[in-house]
């Protein structure tokens, strides 16, 4: 499997913020958000290619009792459902990590399903192609059925988004209060500056707020 990264770190969104956790970031992806944080994992991949059983050791090395999958869009490498299954076989608590356009039969105790709206629409030759998958929801949808434990966590450029998330939160069938909005930004100013209008839209539609710890305490990029 192709690999940006390991590390432990805190997850830094959703509703486990906070906890100490073991990461694997897979490398590549079927999108090309225009505000993507991580393109070394996404659409310029770097990476070591390393076997399942390899990364299994590491986790069962790392001392840590959560896992998160992560990309890029860990869901495009076909040995993702050998990788969580052996995780999983380790008693552990995984969090898989996805935009929801692809589905595979994966094992996790969490998912955590990242939809894409408009504000993530490149410009350029990708466009339409980014387009039409991020409104394919049939993926999303038996992904979701799979795994009754979810949450849905979304990225909020804009108030303006406001009548888009909610279109997307009912088209998927998501109860609101699983359903976490947070800010974007690369920086700890950039969320700061957009984090007030993202906690008034969670209280005026009822979801709940995620901090981007990463980005917040650890000033985002690798390793964090």
């Amino acid at each position: 499997m192709l690999v940006a990264e390991c590390f432990s770190s805190l997850q830094g969104e959703g509703g486990l913020a906070g906890t100490p956790s073991f990461f694997i970031r897979l490398a590549g992806c079927n999108l090309r958000c225009r505000w993507c944080d991580t393109p070394y994992a996404s659409h310029l991949p770097e990476g070591t290619q390393v076997g399942v059983e390899e990364l299994v050791n590491l986790v069962a090395e790392s001392g840590r009792r959560h896992v998160v999958l992560t990309g890029g869009e860990p869901l495009v490498q076909r040995d993702v459902s050998v990788l969580t299954a052996g995780i999983v076989r380790l008693g552990l608590h995984l969090t898989v990590e996805t935009a929801g356009t692809v589905f595979r039969e994966v094992e996790c105790n969490l998912l955590s399903l990242s939809p894409k709206t408009s504000s993530s629409d490149p410009q350029g030759p990708w466009s339409e192609r980014h387009r039409r998958r991020r409104e394919n929801l049939v993926p999303a949808r038996r992904l979701l059925r799979c795994h009754p434990e979810h949450q849905v966590k979304l990225v909020v450029q804009d108030e303006l988004e406001s009548e888009e998330i909610c279109a997307l939160v009912k088209a998927l069938g998501v109860e609101p209060a699983r359903v976490l909005l947070m800010p974007e930004g690369a920086t700890a100013e950039a969320v700061a500056a957009r984090a007030p209008m993202v906690a008034e839209m969670c209280l005026r539609l009822g979801f709940r707020y995620s901090p981007r710890l990463q980005v917040e305490l650890l000033g985002g990029g690798r390793g964090v």
